[in-house]
């Protein structure tokens, strides 16, 4: 019994304890929360951590520091102590450090060297230096690059003063550019007879142009090289390094680091941006307009861009910018006399948007139709008489090609060959007679020589012998030959058969009247600028304006379509001249007359606008109308021209009469019922528009036609005629040159109808798979200027598919307008140019600008955004519009008009894509480095460092299995 008790008193004791700790604890919170607050616990917290993370950041930095002090002693206990003259000599270094003196000496010429200096400068301060402080303060080597820079540009300008640049310039360079040209033209040939028309056309042309380069440099083809920036970075380097050993000394050169540090400065800091800026197409058409910047904006040209533009891209952005104008125009809070010319700008700017979304449509559409076929389709063609056409060098041209396809080439060239026998004899005669009158004894072989011309002529188009014969009566025939043994020749004697020739070709149908009716007539007129061709609606439903789509720039509403258009509203038209002013353009003054316009529509609403025309419109209208209805002509009459005191206001005034008259007559109801078909012409002349002088761009071209082109019948008789020192020298050349020409007339027919090649010299290569210098005919004048004028016209306009005659007369219209220009000082003014474009004055003007636009104000130029497409687009239209309106008249009188305006925009084209031009670049850098470095094997080089191109594979694989067929 006692051991129980004993037992729960035990028991009860650690009870008690707990509860005793317990108790205890929780007062100790109640009266720690009590006394310091419910958040007093993270407080707590915190002070803690920061005393254990006090205790370990004091403990790592007591250990970092007794660890370095640690290593010192170390490091310091294994070197041997400094000795102090080392130190002393170090300090005196520093202190004595004299700037080191480089001779600012690079060309010899003051001019040059202080612009080139500053490049220098600029050049080291903007990608040296920036990078080179941050690794060392020791400027000893951006001395020694300044100096090896400067060593470099020292031997660049001895050996350039050493080179004749003269043949470079006008030969070379000339030669470089027409074979590259050539070769974009081969590339657009074998485009347009592509079979895969599902390829890019862009990827196409850039494949076909590679491969023509193959063809024509055989075993070079840049293709890697503009294609692909690795493999041209490549070359770039290649290039440079050879650079760097012709320019520096084998010091520096030898250094690699050296080497290696300024090539990839020259390859990828210099030369790859350049090359990147002069191959961009968007540059090349601003540098273009800045060029011609002086030339006024020629509206005619302007609208020929735009109809023949086969890019909708450029018409969205002419039309863009034209919506823009637009919506500022009409924002204009204007009135008076202001109000007439903001009215006249958007109609002006309206018509142009319309011209723009038909050309659209019709693109989209693929509704294209060729010009030419809607010509000959339409048969309403400008007629030029027989004997228009054959004093006429263009017109004479197609007329003889198709003369050839009829094979009565004989009869033309017989024409043709009597025409300079005749101005021959003529001359000689005269020569003659002026000896007889002045009793100096006559040659004795005068009369012999001038029988043995007219003998020849005879032989070659009339005798049995001839091949081809002239077909006339054989009783002529006979009857010449016999006074051509009897008598003396005279001009006249074969005056009789010329005249029968000229009546067949004339009213023969398989001559001249089928001439009229083949499309050689049609191109013929197109090259006259005379094409009168039908215009087109815009879209299906006809809601569209009209407007013809020539390429002559005739914007001439077509009959038809006025007619459907205008028929009812002109018959309620009335006009009268409200207003006479004089005007001043571009140093050219004539008077302008407003034209006030009232149109009554069948509804009862009415039109007014006010339209501006020129007497010269008033004449061209007039012409154009009285040709189309001849009974006008009796009845309308124009007031005349009056070539003195034209612009005196009484004048003025009576004109304006005159011409309110006129118009009066012209929309009488009499009139108009009487010819009804007139009034579409009326309505086109009073719209508010720039009036097209479609008669009297016909008008003026006949005139020149008929007067002073009549002089180019000289070119045909060139041939036969030379003015004599003496009348004996003058016969022979008589001779002499009347039997080259028959024998050039002879190779003509040979060429064009039996297709034998021309009297070239020996070779298993085709003239067209060469470079153009090498096609320089032997018999040319070694002359520069001619030279280079052939070589750019032959390429630029295509002219070897013009036949032998045409182009030897444009040979022959080139030497006289340079004789006639500069006569015998031609070349020594080519080369007085050449001297100044490399005169130490000229090349500093190169370097300041050079230096102004990398470096403008001193400060590197950063690199500017790419334009947006749309002003590229525009630029692009401006750059066609600049140089289609700088090309004379006197060059389409020459080779054509069409001809003219598809060479300049073949031109144009070519510049377009990036990777071509980056050919030509490289084409013009190398042929400065032979130029520059004639006695190393540069062109071998080329060869090498070109010979990556699979193509120049392809193309040997292709040589010899030609040559194992063979």
């Amino acid at each position: 019994m006692s051991n129980v008790p004993q037992q729960r008193i035990s028991t009860s004791q650690p009870i008690q304890a707990s509860l005793s700790i317990w108790g205890w604890g929780g007062l100790g919170v109640v009266l720690f929360l009590v006394t310091f607050g419910p958040f007093a616990i993270f407080y707590l917290a915190f002070y803690i951590f920061c005393f254990i993370g006090g205790g370990f950041a004091v403990t790592l930095l007591y250990g970092k520091i007794n660890s370095e002090k640690h290593l010192e002693k170390c490091e310091h206990s294994y070197l041997p102590p400094t000795q102090i003259g080392i130190l002393k000599t170090l300090d005196e270094m520093r202190l004595e450090m004299k700037p080191i003196k480089i001779d600012r000496r690079l060309t010899g010429s003051s001019f040059i060297d202080e612009p080139l200096q500053q490049v220098i400068q600029f050049a080291l301060r903007d990608y040296i230096q920036y990078w080179y402080y941050t690794l060392s303060e020791d400027e000893s080597f951006l001395l020694e690059i300044r100096q090896t820079l400067q060593n470099a540009l020292v031997q660049f300008s001895t050996r350039s003063k050493e080179v004749d640049w003269q043949p470079y310039f006008t030969t070379r360079l000339v030669d470089d550019f027409a074979t590259h040209l050539r070769v974009f033209r081969k590339a657009q040939d074998r485009l347009a007879d592509r079979e895969d028309k599902q390829r890019d056309i862009t990827e196409e042309l850039l494949d076909s142009f590679f491969e023509a380069e193959v063809e024509m440099e055989r075993k070079i083809c840049r293709d890697v090289v503009c294609t692909s920036h690795k493999d041209e970075e490549g070359f770039l380097r290649d290039l440079c390094e050879l650079l760097l050993y012709l320019l520096l000394p084998p010091g520096d050169f030898h250094n690699k680091n050296m080497r290696y540090f300024l090539r990839e400065v020259l390859a990828r800091g210099v030369l790859l941006p350049l090359i990147n800026q002069l191959s961009d197409p968007d540059y090349i058409n601003q540098f273009v307009i800045w060029m011609i910047r002086d030339s006024s904006c020629n509206y005619e040209a302007f609208m020929n861009i735009l109809k023949l533009t086969d890019k909708p891209a450029e018409l969205e952005a002419v039309k863009d910018k034209v919506l823009e104008e637009l919506q500022y125009l009409r924002s204009l809070d204007t009135a008076g006399d202001d109000i007439n010319v903001i009215k006249n700008q958007i109609n002006s700017l309206l018509f142009v948007k319309k011209v723009c979304e038909t050309r659209i449509q019709r693109l989209q559409s693929g509704k294209e139709v060729d010009a030419l076929k809607l010509a000959v389709n339409f048969g309403k063609l400008c007629v030029i008489p027989l004997d228009h056409i054959l004093i006429h060098n263009i017109a004479l041209q197609f007329f003889m090609d198709f003369m050839q396809a009829a094979g009565a080439q004989a009869e033309l060239f017989f024409w043709l060959t009597v025409e300079g026998y005749r101005v021959t004899a003529q001359q000689q005669l005269e020569a003659m007679q002026g000896w007889q009158k002045d009793g100096k004894k006559q040659p004795s072989a005068t009369k012999g020589l001038l029988k043995a011309a007219a003998l020849g002529v005879y032989e070659q188009y009339l005798s049995d012998k001839a091949s081809p014969k002239v077909q006339v009566d054989e009783a002529s025939v006979i009857k010449l030959g016999e006074k051509l043994q009897k008598d003396d020749p005279t001009p006249e004697i074969f005056d009789e058969i010329q005249r029968k020739v000229y009546d067949m070709m004339l009213r023969d149908e398989r001559y001249y009247p089928s001439f009229k009716q083949s499309p050689l007539y049609v191109r013929m007129l197109a090259e006259l600028d005379m094409l009168k061709e039908p215009s087109y609606r815009g879209s299906d439903d006809g809601d569209g304006e009209s407007f013809n789509g020539s390429p002559t720039g005739s914007i001439n509403l077509s009959l038809d379509d006025l007619s459907n258009s205008c028929h009812d509203e002109s018959m309620h038209l009335h006009a009268f001249i409200s207003d006479t002013g004089v005007c001043n353009d571009h140093g050219k003054t004539y008077a302008l007359y407003a034209i006030t316009v009232f149109r009554r529509s069948q509804d009862g609403s009415e039109d007014c606008w006010k339209t501006y025309r020129r007497y010269s419109d008033f004449h061209d209208f007039h012409m154009r109308i009285t040709e189309q209805f001849e009974n006008l002509a009796s009845i309308l009459k124009l007031p005349g021209k009056k070539t003195f005191n034209n612009m005196d206001r009484d004048f003025l005034e009576k004109r304006k009469k005159d011409l309110n008259a006129y118009l009066q007559l012209l929309l009488n109801p009499e009139m108009v019922k009487a010819c009804p078909t007139l009034i579409p012409y009326v309505y086109d002349f009073l719209e508010n528009k720039a009036y097209s002088k479609g008669k009297g761009e016909f008008a003026r071209k006949i005139d020149t036609f008929v007067n002073p082109l009549r002089s180019s019948m000289r070119n045909v008789s060139n041939a036969v005629k030379a003015l004599p020192d003496s009348l004996a020298e003058g016969m022979t050349k008589v001779s002499d040159n009347m039997g080259r020409m028959s024998e050039r007339l002879g190779q003509d027919i040979k060429q064009s109808i039996l297709k034998v090649p021309p009297l070239l010299p020996k070779s298993d290569i085709d003239p067209e798979h060469c470079r153009v210098s090498a096609q320089l005919d032997d018999n040319v004048d070694d002359n520069i200027p001619l030279r280079v004028m052939l070589l750019l016209m032959d390429e630029v306009f295509d002219l070897k598919e013009k036949n032998q005659w045409l182009r030897r007369n444009i040979k022959n219209l080139l030497q006289q307008l340079i004789r006639a220009t500069y006569g015998d000082t031609i070349n020594r003014k080519i080369v007085d140019h050449v001297d100044y474009l490399t005169s130490p004055e000229q090349v500093a003007e190169y370097v300041k600008k050079f230096r102004d636009s990398y470096w403008p104000n001193g400060i590197l130029a950063e690199t500017p955004p790419r334009r947006d497409k749309s002003i590229r687009m525009r630029t692009r239209v401006a750059a066609k519009t600049s140089l289609l309106g700088i090309m004379p008249d006197e060059l389409k009188h020459i080779i054509g008009a069409d001809t003219t305006r598809k060479g300049i925009l073949r031109v144009f084209d070519m510049f377009q894509y990036q990777p071509m031009n980056r050919r030509l670049v490289y084409v013009f850098l190398e042929g400065f480095l032979e130029t520059m470095f004639p006695q190393y094997k540069f062109p071998e080089l080329f060869v090498k460092l070109h010979s990556r191109s699979p193509r120049i594979h392809r193309y040997n694989q292709k040589l010899k299995s030609s040559s194992l067929k063979r």
